[in-house]
């Protein structure tokens, strides 16, 4: 099993005659090298089709118009206020979810996943991401990062959690005061999560919140770590024309979306576009936010840190019909689009399974509810310490309610 103590698998290799490298601990799970896990997929699943990809963004924009046409067209003809509120509020809610879609096909450009042509994939990408008000290249950037560093306690772009250290400091979250008179209070815990999920994005890309402290490319103040700043110090000097492609794409939208308002005005924009952008943006900072907090999933210090590990240090979620069919995937097949992120999403499930018999017990798999785990993972897994069966990794702390 890929789970046993490093002096137990050795022997078991040798009497199996099996060479097969890995990294080696003084204990806790020995893990396969990436060429292993390479070669249990199927080499067809590396292989992205123009068409298909294509086919899915066509159906998902003509699934996003429809929508928005058929809102525009009705809803304010419904005289009824409570039943005109009711049919925006679904409006907003479906769109939401067809765009996070959308989101998720420019997340593959961004990967490489969608064609075999990269200067394509960054037309597309750039394209989609803008109309939703997403940085792409910016994002790019910065999320190639957090799949480089998976895990990693200091390098990591994305979801790096407290320390127990962490916790003894005063944070303007917090008002500045000892997170233990309050932090189990259910409705301060609630207004955290509504928070977290309404402005995580945003805050993300103004700030780089949630980032390791050795994650940016040079040493700035706070506000020079913005997404939107071609100099900030999240990228690389090379990076910064493209930084500024980004905005320009943004500029142009936000642009259309003024102009939009001098013809329907800005309350129709805000409930045809506004509610569906933040519905989008809940959807992205759960679903990151679950592939990397979960009671079994550890982070790692940095002398211990590898690229596999952290790559298996994500947990696959079920979100139904939606994850599936809406989402492209993302939810179920997360783990091996850390382990490969140029694997084509409608790859992604055939690449899993090949890759189950080989991790045995480094594969993390959760399969009660997505939202109800979110509230569960937000008031249980505030901080990491160290695992003494495993020297360098550090897992959520039990008793941390």
């Amino acid at each position: 099993m890929a789970t046993t103590t490093t002096t137990t698998a050795t022997r078991s290799r040798k009497a199996n005659g099996d060479d097969t490298p890995a990294v080696k601990l003084a204990a806790g799970p020995v893990y396969p090298d990436i060429q292993t896990i390479r070669d249990a997929i199927p080499a067809h699943c590396f292989v992205p089709s123009t068409l298909r990809s294509m086919g899915y963004v066509v159906r998902d924009i003509t699934m996003a118009v429809a929508l928005g046409w058929a809102a525009l067209t009705y809803i304010p003809a419904i005289e009824n206020n409570l039943y005109r509120a009711a049919a925006w509020i679904a409006y907003g809610y479906l769109q939401g979810l067809v765009l996070t879609g959308v989101w998720i096909l420019a997340h593959e450009a961004g990967h490489g996943a969608f064609s075999v042509h990269d200067r394509f994939n960054n037309v597309v990408g750039w394209f989609l991401h803008s109309a939703l008000m997403v940085p792409y290249f910016s994002w790019k950037y910065s999320h190639h990062r957090h799949h480089r560093f998976t895990g990693h306690m200091e390098k990591d772009m994305a979801f790096v959690p407290h320390t127990k250290a962490d916790r003894q400091k005063k944070r303007l979250a917090d008002l500045y005061l000892d997170r233990e008179l309050f932090e189990d209070v259910p409705i301060v815990q609630l207004a955290k999560l509504i928070a977290h999920q309404l402005a995580g994005w945003q805050m993300y890309l103004l700030f780089n919140v949630s980032s390791g402290p050795d994650s940016q490319q040079k040493k700035a103040s706070w506000w020079r770590v913005s997404h939107f700043e071609p100099t900030s110090a999240v990228f690389r000097p090379s990076e910064a024309v493209f930084v500024a492609i980004t905005d320009l794409g943004l500029l142009i939208v936000a642009g259309l979306l003024y102009l939009a308002s001098t013809h329907v005005g800005w309350k129709t924009v805000f409930l045809m576009y506004g509610v569906p952008y933040m519905w989008v943006h809940h959807w992205l900072v759960a679903i990151t936010y679950l592939h990397h907090t979960h009671p079994d999933v550890p982070h790692f210090e940095a002398d211990s840190w590898t690229f596999v590990k952290g790559a298996l240090a994500t947990v696959d979620r079920d979100f139904g019909f939606v994850g599936r069919h809406l989402f492209h995937g993302i939810i179920e097949c997360h783990v091996v689009h850390h382990l490969f992120p140029r694997i084509p999403f409608y790859r992604a499930e055939e690449a899993t399974e090949a890759l189950k018999p080989l991790l045995g017990d480094l594969y993390h798999r959760e399969t009660r509810s997505f939202l109800g785990q979110l509230w569960e993972s937000w008031t249980t897994c505030k901080y990491v310490e160290a695992d003494p069966a495993e020297p360098g990794a550090l897992k959520w702390a039990k008793n941390s309610q």
